[in-house]
């Protein structure tokens, strides 16, 4: 289980975060895009509606992804495949799995599952800031065992060097 954050801080972000927030990718240089909005009820339950407008259609590897067309690298969304509770009264590990990504170059045809991108999730200045964390997404090729409703490890996730990625931050606000 990923490190929860204290509960203090969860009741800040319950009642901070009750409502309707946009969820954005950011660049290096601060330029944002809107890929979500994520509706958090006082209970901590959520609900998370992806965004049409900024992702195209790509088939890759045979099977469908909606990826974000960068300069050089594309960033493709991985819905999380498995069961999560989608609740942030503990910690904020659901709504990470829920922004799951792939990063291939913009000239490659394929994706490779290795270069898996996961989002940690802190508050910041009153929003929620994930910092890019570099996984293999082949750690989710297969359903976990029954009830294990977070099957990464902390020791899965490796933090990335911000200016060496197009998208390094997911800011919720």
């Amino acid at each position: 289980m990923l490190k929860a954050l204290p509960l203090a801080v969860m009741a800040i972000v319950q009642v901070a975060w009750a409502g309707t927030q946009t969820v954005s990718l950011e660049s290096g240089d601060g330029t944002r895009i809107d890929i979500a909005t994520v509706r958090i009820a006082p209970s901590g339950d959520y609900e998370v509606e992806m965004l049409d407008a900024p992702f195209t259609d790509h088939f890759l590897s045979m099977r469908p992804f909606r990826c974000l067309e960068g300069p050089r690298k594309h960033w493709c969304h991985v819905p999380y495949p498995y069961d999560i509770a989608r609740n942030v009264s503990a910690d904020l590990t659901d709504l990470e799995y829920d922004f799951l990504f792939l990063w291939k170059g913009a000239t490659e045809y394929g994706i490779n599952m290795w270069n898996g991108i996961y989002y940690k999730l802190e508050q910041e200045e009153g929003r929620l800031v994930g910092t890019l964390h570099e996984m293999d997404m082949d750690l989710l090729s297969a359903p976990p065992e029954a009830g294990n409703l977070r099957p990464l490890d902390p020791s899965d996730l490796h933090e990335s060097d911000p200016d060496s990625h197009w998208l390094p931050r997911l800011v919720i606000d």
